[in-house]
């Protein structure tokens, strides 16, 4: 049986990734970064063990995915879900509201998939699925950090997959439109309307 890890597993888009590899007869591991009553409630709800650590910090991924793989065995399949916005129009934005976007959101895809990739080589197989943005596509009003962010991880994505195919590690990254999530939905309707 394969493990799977999802960053950012506990709500919205990852939970139902992590619920959907549970189902496909995956040992699955669900990481968050703040919300513990959310993290115990899906772990409740789904037996799948979440573990807390912030992707933005490379050493706490380390201990995170090393905590991870003690429980289930080595990880094969890493799912980059973990993900931020700080909305501002760019005139507004503080170097802050850049950082921690761009720390969570392109820094946490470095950070993981460092920890896991050395051993899917070795094992010549892995999975490593970035979960990106339409608005790293096409970009997206009051959201240069975001877009900036989610357009690395394509191009992240696109350059790993070229040293990664020969020891069947596929790298790959998908770029949702809006959905219901509680981080969409934070956005003021009058927004959403018009997106």
């Amino acid at each position: 049986m394969r493990t799977a890890l999802v960053t950012g597993g506990t709500r919205g888009i990852g939970a139902a990734i992590a619920k959907a590899l549970q189902d496909a007869g995956y040992k699955v591991a669900a990481n968050y970064a703040g919300n513990d009553e959310a993290a115990a409630r899906f772990s409740e709800e789904t037996g799948i063990k979440s573990y807390k650590w912030s992707v933005a910090d490379y050493d706490q991924c380390a201990k995170g995915v090393a905590a991870v793989e003690a429980d289930l065995g080595p990880v094969d399949v890493l799912v980059n879900n973990a993900g931020i916005t700080r909305d501002v129009m760019f005139h507004k934005m503080t170097p802050e509201d850049w950082q921690a976007v761009i720390n969570v959101n392109l820094n946490g895809i470095f950070n993981m998939t460092h920890q896991v990739f050395a051993g899917m080589r070795e094992r010549k197989f892995g999975r490593i699925v970035s979960i990106s943005s339409i608005n790293g596509q096409k970009g997206q009003m009051g959201q240069t950090n975001y877009s900036a962010a989610k357009a690395g991880e394509i191009g992240f994505t696109k350059a790993l997959a070229q040293e990664a195919a020969r020891f069947g590690v596929t790298v790959n990254a998908i770029c949702p439109g809006y959905i219901g999530t509680e981080m969409v939905m934070a956005v003021p309707e009058a927004v959403r309307e018009k997106i």
